[in-house]
């Protein structure tokens, strides 16, 4: 079983995770997409929301598969861009054997979520900076009815960066002094050294998410435990490919989907 993690506000409805659950279904392996909180439709009822460095939801729900599994089926993961930054952070917190995954994969990960965040408010970054800020706010409303005095939503709607949103909302409501707190405990690149958990990391250089000189090389090329694919392009969970017959194919997931399915501890014949 591969669960399939989605990035800032997507869910298991949201392209990449589809291909990806049809990739896995196609190799024998049995997908199963988790909706941060408040991103399946049904509102979350507590004041916490997700976030980058938020790994305990995760936790929950492996040791729920591995509980209710009756045939000891293997557990692994893929995660993707926000997903994938909580599956790495999530790996290093633990050793092998307190994950319960066999195998893991990421794809385009914002590994320095500082770097990120202030990059995307540079050139083209910002397209996509104004269209995430609207759906955080967006979402942020919805769940203020039913709590109007559990979050500053005067400053929330004032913020015009993605760091200015961390700062009124992600960090205060989940304990961190302030946005830069949250983004240096929460990034993933300070837990690649802890991981001890076969995993495939697939990122492009040319991300409009992530900084290239933010993208801790060094460190995925010397964890063994990591398998690394440092691609020139494919932007941010793209990778678009064409296939013999001039169509388009979704190269990350078969990758990710090819590396969990070649795993002995976690293929379909193990």
């Amino acid at each position: 079983m591969v669960i399939v993690l989605h990035g800032l506000e997507g869910c298991s409805r949201s392209g990449y995770v589809v291909e990806a659950c049809r990739q896995l279904l196609r190799r024998g392996m049995r997908p199963l997409a988790l909706n941060f909180r408040g991103r399946s439709g049904v509102p979350n009822r507590r004041r916490r929301l997700y976030h980058s460095g938020e790994t305990d939801d995760l936790a929950y729900l492996i040791r729920r598969v591995r509980e209710r599994s009756r045939d000891g089926v293997p557990v692994a993961a893929l995660g993707f861009s926000l997903g994938g930054n909580v599956l790495l952070k999530y790996l290093g917190e633990r050793n092998a054997s307190e994950t319960g995954l066999a195998a893991a994969a990421a794809v385009s990960v914002p590994f320095d979520l500082g770097a990120s965040a202030d990059h995307l408010e540079r050139g083209p970054g910002r397209i996509y900076a104004r269209s995430l800020l609207r759906s955080l706010k967006r979402s942020l409303r919805k769940k203020a009815r039913r709590m109007p005095d559990a979050y500053d939503l005067e400053r929330a709607e004032r913020a015009d960066t993605l760091r200015a949103f961390d700062d009124a909302v992600t960090a205060p409501v989940h304990g961190f002094r302030d946005a830069e707190e949250y983004y240096r405990l929460s990034s993933s690149a300070r837990y690649l050294s802890g991981i001890d958990v076969d995993t495939a990391v697939i990122h492009a250089k040319d991300d409009p998410f992530v900084p290239a000189d933010s993208v801790p090389a060094d460190a995925l090329r010397s964890n063994p435990s990591l398998r690394p694919h440092l691609c020139q392009r494919g932007g941010h969970v793209g990778f678009l490919a064409s296939d013999r017959g001039g169509g388009i194919r979704f190269w990350a997931e078969e990758r990710a989907a090819n590396f969990l399915a070649d795993r002995p501890e976690t293929g379909p014949g193990s």
